[in-house]
């Protein structure tokens, strides 16, 4: 599972280590170029972005409580200081986040073939009656 993850964080293949998982900022390949594996049928989704805020936050609510108590700086400083900061680090940790969850996903067995989503429709009642 971690070996999986960490791939996926380095912006390496889950399954084979080799190929890469994004083809852009966060988009994901349809499959790797090395090992073909189906990466673009994993979707991550709201998952990476609720792990950058909750890890972000945990790294930087303390020490705005720290300064705030030692300092008592205006909320004007505050606001120049912290909320670039913020943005800053969720965009720079946003591709990371997401390869490592694409990999925990790619694990987990979401890209397997008899997963529901990505075999064959069903056949269904005619849209032509």
């Amino acid at each position: 599972m971690m070996t999986a993850i960490r791939r996926g964080i380095a912006n390496r293949c889950p399954v084979c280590g080799q190929g890469r998982v994004f083809q852009g900022f966060l988009r994901v390949v349809p499959e790797c170029e090395v090992c073909h594996a189906p990466l673009g049928v994993l979707r991550a989704d709201d998952a990476p972005p609720y792990i950058v805020i909750f890890l972000v936050g945990h790294l930087l609510i303390p020490p705005i409580f720290w300064i705030e108590r030692a300092y008592e700086p205006p909320m004007w400083l505050h606001m120049t200081v912290w909320l670039p900061l913020f943005a800053i680090l969720c965009t720079l940790m946003l591709r990371p986040v997401k390869g490592g969850v694409v990999g925990w996903m790619m694990r987990l067995g979401f890209a397997d073939q008899d997963h529901p989503n990505h075999g064959p429709l069903p056949p269904g009642p005619s849209r032509d009656a």
